[in-house]
């Protein structure tokens, strides 16, 4: 086990997709919820696709992607060991074949930078960390504040994909016109879904999908409303997604 990485006693075994994923996480700090589920069910993917998951963290997004579509070939980046000890272990769990490049993206190994994939995956830090206050938790800040700025990530994510290959992401709808400029001129065919936490309410997050250098046209798409009116709980579509791994078609 990697030096500072979390021993068992300081994780929960949650469950995702309906109880067929099962993920050891970190009972404080960052904590894998609704989004790299989300995130996942994005993902367009076609049998033997090679995906990089980037910024991984315990392997939360690359596990449900492979249970939905278990002919993808995933790996992993993570800056942080505890992550992605715990990615490995998670995976082995699943009998998903799993490779985990432990690197700051902006220092990537010469291994990683020869290697073209199909389909990045990507679920940023969603603060700048010149403009938000400090976090509580070691864990929390890793996952949430940014090291690389969010050009930096996605010039890393563009550059690992082949031509014409897919990059999905989901981050705040605040981050939405840095992410546009960042794509600009290499990207295309982007479609963006806003995430609406209830009908009527303004969106948080949003989830982009772009491929590089095509040019077909930018789409707004209808938003996913995650929760009905007053009520508890998530809306049919939203359960279809988050608990019987049903594909985000828009």
């Amino acid at each position: 086990m990697s030096e500072g990485a979390v021993s068992v006693d300081t994780l929960t075994d949650d469950a995702f997709l309906g109880g067929k994923v099962r993920i050891w996480q970190p009972r404080e700090g960052y904590r894998a919820a609704t989004d790299p589920v989300l995130l996942a069910a994005a993902c367009i993917v076609a049998p033997g696709d090679r995906v990089l998951d980037v910024g991984c963290g315990v392997g939360t997004a690359a596990l449900c992607l492979a249970a939905r579509a278990p002919w993808v070939r995933v790996e992993g980046i993570e800056a942080q060991a505890a992550f992605a000890d715990i990615s490995e272990r998670n995976a082995a769990r699943a009998g998903v074949p799993w490779r985990v490049h432990r690197a700051d993206l902006r220092e990537p190994p010469l291994e990683l930078r020869t290697i073209s994939f199909d389909h990045v995956l990507t679920n940023p830090p969603f603060y700048d960390a010149t403009k938000n206050p400090a976090m509580d938790h070691p864990l929390r800040a890793a996952a949430h504040r940014e090291q690389a700025t969010l050009g930096q990530w996605l010039d890393f994510c563009l550059r690992r994909l082949r031509p014409k290959g897919r990059l999905t992401l989901i981050h705040r709808c605040e981050r939405l016109p840095e992410i546009m400029a960042a794509l600009e001129g290499r990207a295309g065919d982007v479609a963006v879904l806003p995430l609406q936490p209830r009908p009527g309410r303004d969106t948080k997050r949003v989830i982009v999908r772009a491929r590089k250098e095509a040019r077909g046209p930018f789409r707004l798409a209808a938003p996913l409303t995650l929760h009905p009116v007053g009520g508890e709980g998530f809306t049919d579509l939203a359960k279809a997604i988050l608990r019987d791994g049903a594909a985000l078609d828009f």
